[in-house]
């Protein structure tokens, strides 16, 4: 190194450097764009600068349901020791107003005989207790109330009716939590990547879906939108552009019979925003194709819905998903190791539009899959023959070793015979 920067000036060297990185074409990467919907059907959206909070308050069930769990069982544990401590209050004023609380009360004389408002309510810790057996309806026998204060029955009533109003709203937001429509979502599967494959003549955008349990989707119905950045003629920019795409169902009421999993179908004709993009042009697009997956659950009636999306990286060209139901013994069997799976196939590498204005093109691709196909038949079956004329020789070979060479046995008077061992 020192004896090359001896002979080569470090001006000249540092020149050819910069020359040759300008010469280079630098290569960037398109900035990735955010996911509106999650992988697994998330909403990749946050609410910022939120005025009216308020409103949250009004609806204040479902914001109960909507919180954390860890949300949830504070409040829930909260307001149970709030409503206790609160009437373990009004139990002792209760008592302190009438004179429980005097200790001469205790033993009386036998003249007088004082009727407490509530038995063995001596201080607050008693009344607290107190509190608790009457709002759990325990009942320990230890304390008790009696018909000497009519403003202790006032209270009594109106602690069950607390009570029942906590419990009821309590333990129906934990029901609803455990409960929630995107629970049974967990077991509807979407393919992690779509394919774009030539069906019935047509160009077709299709994914897999399937039910990982037994209990059914009711009406089951599948909705697929395009979402993408857009600019109207007037120069309005709408960065969340929604365009809904038919889906090719034989049956007009577009439900499906979700009993075993199934390909799912677009076709790209002229009403699909697909309709110009090309092979080449698609990793180019900026575009969010959402999946949403609708259904009642067939156990509890509950609308579910499923979600998913798939960005451009997420869409292979040429490529066909491979079948994964069987019938084995009588049974329909469903193979999920290869839910995924897919196998590269024939199709243009044109747009849509080129394919409907030139049909030829299409003809010309099925014609030169049809001879790969049978070249590699050809390939295929040349190398099983050559493997079996190997056996063979092979086999020969082995025979041939194995046998006995003939050997002559001379008699004493002259005659030769022959044997073989």
């Amino acid at each position: 190194m020192l004896a090359r920067k001896s002979i080569i000036p470090e001006e000249y060297v540092l020149a050819r450097i910069a020359a040759e990185n300008l010469r280079k074409p630098r290569i960037r990467d398109r900035p990735r764009k955010a996911r509106f919907i999650a992988k697994n059907g998330a909403c990749n959206l946050a609410h910022k600068n939120i005025r009216e909070q308020g409103r949250f308050l009004q609806d204040i069930f479902t914001t109960l349901v909507d919180l954390k769990w860890r949300h949830t069982l504070v409040i829930f544990t909260m307001s149970f020791l709030c409503s206790w401590l609160l009437f373990a209050m009004m139990w002792w004023l209760v008592a302190f107003a009438h004179g429980d609380m005097d200790p001469s009360t205790e033993n009386p004389s036998n003249s007088t005989k004082w009727t407490p408002c509530v038995t063995c309510v001596r201080s607050f810790t008693s009344a607290f207790l107190f509190s608790i057996e009457v709002q759990v309806t325990i009942g320990f026998g230890g304390r008790m109330m009696t018909e000497e204060c009519p403003l202790a029955i006032t209270v009594l009533i109106l602690q069950n009716i607390v009570g029942l109003i906590i419990n009821a709203v309590m333990l129906g937001c934990i029901f609803m939590k455990t409960a929630q429509a995107h629970r049974r979502a967990e077991t509807l599967i979407f393919s992690r990547q779509a394919v774009i494959a030539v069906r019935n003549g047509k160009l077709c955008f299709m994914f897999r879906v399937g039910d990982l349990r037994k209990s059914m989707i009711i009406s089951a119905s599948v909705r697929i939108q395009v979402v993408r950045k857009t600019t109207t003629p007037e120069g309005e920019v709408i960065p969340i552009h929604q365009v809904d795409i038919p889906v090719d169902n034989p049956i007009e009421s577009n439900n499906i019979f979700l009993v075993a999993p199934l390909i799912i179908c677009h076709v790209i004709d002229k009403r699909s925003p697909l309709y110009d993009i090309s092979a080449s042009d698609l990793a180019l697009q900026d575009l969010e194709l959402i999946v949403i997956l609708e259904g009642v659950v067939e156990t509890t009636g509950i609308t579910t819905q499923a979600r998913t999306s798939y960005v451009a990286e997420e869409i292979l060209w040429g490529h066909r998903f491979v079948p994964i139901v069987t019938e084995e013994e009588g049974v329909y069997a469903v193979d999920y190791s290869k839910f995924g799976n897919t196998i590269k196939v024939a199709a243009p590498r044109c747009s849509a539009r080129e394919l409907d204005e030139k049909p030829s093109i299409l003809i010309q691709t099925l014609q030169k899959s049809e001879l790969s196909h049978q070249n590699s038949l050809r390939k295929r079956n040349s190398m099983r023959r050559n493997n079996s004329i190997r056996r063979s020789n092979s086999m020969r070979r082995t025979n041939s070793s194995l046998i006995v060479p003939k050997v002559q046995f001379i008699t004493p008077e002259g005659s030769q015979s022959a044997s073989e061992t």
